[in-house]
């Protein structure tokens, strides 16, 4: 989901409640698998947000496997924070939201307070500062869907990169295909990738990985 951010610290606590407004809604995504399914999302009608496609999502956890119990993943570029929620949905430990708008943060934590999803903190900061600042975290899967304006694609990659471990995969959503001449000088290799209308999604892992 896509929005930059400003920026937080390692250590920042879940962000209390903003009163900044929460924009109206312009449309719905659908939570697809495990203890939220087919929860409603809303979309709220901020410039540049762009949802991943329930359809996308359904492949993406197709990919990584359905049941994504004690993972710890972080979602640099919230939204609406359809694929952070999608993991915690799924069993994941511990699920950060990064998002730097403060309407949506509100989105994010009222969701987040009507899912009880104890797990799942909310943070507004950058998304790429957060993963810097987690560098060896041992991340087990980190989402990135940057606006596609912006020039955030190669940090963002090479901060989750540093973030992940060693059998972590990172999840990548760009209007282009990013392929290996690209990833290799980041560390990083493609193990999927599929195109979706003008979006091109990609699962990614540290050369050396397994597939």
């Amino acid at each position: 989901m896509t929005r930059t951010s400003s920026s937080s610290s390692r250590s920042s606590p879940a962000v209390k409640p903003t009163r900044a407004p929460v924009a109206r809604a312009t449309g719905e995504v659908r939570i697809i698998g495990g203890q939220w399914k087919r929860t409603r999302l809303q979309v709220p009608d901020r410039a540049g947000l762009r949802p991943t496609p329930d359809r996308v999502r359904e492949t993406l956890f197709n990919w990584l496997g359905q049941d994504l119990g004690g993972w710890r993943c972080l979602d640099a570029f919230a939204g609406t924070g359809a694929l952070g929620l999608e993991a915690a949905s799924r069993g994941a430990r511990d699920v950060y939201l990064i998002e730097q708008d403060a309407g949506l943060v509100a989105n994010l934590q009222g969701v987040a307070l009507r899912l009880k999803a104890d797990r799942v903190q909310v943070l507004r900061g950058d998304g790429v500062a957060q993963l810097a600042q987690r560098r060896g975290d041992n991340l087990d899967l980190v989402f990135l869907d940057p606006p596609f304006g912006a020039a955030l694609f190669e940090p963002a990659l090479r901060a989750a990169a540093e973030a992940l471990a060693p059998d972590g995969r990172i999840y990548l959503e760009s209007p282009s295909a990013w392929d290996e001449a690209l990833l290799a000088p980041l560390g990083l290799v493609l193990h999927r990738h599929l195109k979706a209308g003008a979006v091109h999604a990609h699962l990614l892992g540290r050369i050396g990985q397994p597939a």
